[in-house]
């Protein structure tokens, strides 16, 4: 009888440690998961900074003819920091004409969901009735 006992205690602390060591590889590896996610995010953002970035804007004319650009670049990455930020700006008609292209850099860091203000003048092309932006790349 006692040995039936002991087997019973024994078999019992081995399910018992062997739960243990277990549940300790299954938290490492879930760990070490997390960590690759972490980093394949990182190397994702890192790898395509136009789809982390935004921007928008509004135009208008001052006395001197010049279209005033104000925009806003924002930053939709959760790890990576972009700067140097390039912009294609386009001149449009009242028909949705392409005018003109231009390129502008917004010279500041953006931290992962921040946003940052930028202001540009332009003589614009005449005939220009709106102005579209679009990021055309960032540097890390």
């Amino acid at each position: 009888m006692r040995t039936v006992h002991l087997i019973k205690n024994l078999t019992a602390g081995i399910c018992v440690f062997a739960l243990f060591s277990c549940s300790g590889k299954a938290d490492k590896k879930a760990a070490d998961d997390y960590e690759k996610g972490k980093i394949s995010m990182e190397e994702v953002e890192q790898k395509n900074p136009k789809r982390f970035l935004s921007v928008s804007g509004k135009n208008k004319k001052n006395i001197l003819g010049q279209t005033v650009i104000k925009g806003i670049v924002k930053s939709n990455a959760k790890i990576v920091s972009y700067k140097d930020i390039e912009i294609k700006l386009s001149f449009f008609s009242k028909t949705g004409a392409l005018l003109e292209e231009d390129r502008e850099t917004v010279y500041e860091t953006i931290a992962p969901g921040a946003e940052v203000d930028f202001k540009s003048k332009y003589f614009a092309p005449k005939g220009t009735d709106s102005v579209g932006f679009q990021v055309i790349s960032a540097k890390l």
